[in-house]
């Protein structure tokens, strides 16, 4: 006696919200994802209290530099925060875990749109615990002090939020199109420490517009005059590497094999 095999789910009966708490679950139960953002709270904690008491300082052609002036070591934590969002897209690689979601959720366009909203969401609200502590802890003083407006601050801490929500963003959609987590992390680490400084001086025109450097321009922390964008400039600029990350990635997720 033949037993009739059921019919799959249709397409209809799996809702986009389901989607979203599949990918909820997936990235807040990678372990690398509370990793990443312990070590960048850590990070931030403690640059804020060393910028803020300005205990260290760097040896620099003008004299000794407070590391607040530093902007790329001021970002760096970012660097590791990101892993969050580019994990979030590429674990899946491995092991043809992919497959397995693409099995579930055959439609690609559905299931990218979802993928990037909870990874934007997510990394947008982890965000604030590990940018925050170490931000007021580096500006309450000047607050207090007069010297620095309570609205200045919070646009500040906006504009932070905002560069490592589009840093996450790019490296979510090079995570997608390098299939790895390994690529994405190490060019977007190595362009500010390696790339940008040794064209910085031949290629001044074409380093601004990285978006390392655009990120220093929105936060107004340029690591070099030359280099320099508006804030406005540079959110824009930082914003289009961002759309055109994920717009690729979007085109490469729908198109290709799994």
């Amino acid at each position: 006696m033949r037993t009739a095999t059921p019919a799959p789910l249709p397409m209809e009966t799996i809702r986009f919200s389901d989607i979203l708490a599949a990918e909820r679950i997936k990235i807040t139960t990678l372990p690398a994802t509370w990793i990443a953002l312990v070590i960048a709270l850590c990070a931030n904690t403690v640059l804020g209290v060393v910028a803020a008491t300005d205990v260290v300082r760097i040896a620099g052609q003008d004299g000794p530099i407070p590391i607040a002036r530093l902007g790329t070591l001021m970002l760096a934590p970012v660097y590791v925060f990101i892993a969050i969002a580019v994990f979030a897209a590429g674990s899946e690689h491995r092991g043809g875990q992919l497959r397995v979601s693409l099995a579930a959720v055959p439609d690609r366009d559905r299931l990218f749109a979802a993928k990037l909203t909870v990874s934007a969401a997510l990394s947008l609200i982890a965000t604030i615990p590990a940018v925050l502590p170490g931000y007021a802890l580096r500006h309450a003083a000047a607050v207090r002090a007069g010297e620095l407006r309570a609205g200045h601050a919070v646009a500040g801490f906006v504009a932070l939020l905002t560069v490592y929500l589009l840093l996450g963003l790019i490296g979510h959609g090079f995570a997608v199109i390098a299939k790895t987590v390994i690529t994405p992390l190490a060019v977007l680490f190595i362009t500010p420490v390696l790339v940008s400084p040794l064209f910085r001086s031949t290629l001044p025109h074409v380093v601004k517009f990285l978006p390392h450097e655009a990120a220093l321009s929105l936060l107004g922390m340029p690591a070099d005059p030359a280099i320099a964008l508006h804030p406005v400039a540079g959110l824009l600029v930082l914003a289009a590497w961002a759309a055109l990350s994920a717009s690729i990635a979007w085109k490469i997720f729908v198109h290709r094999d799994s």
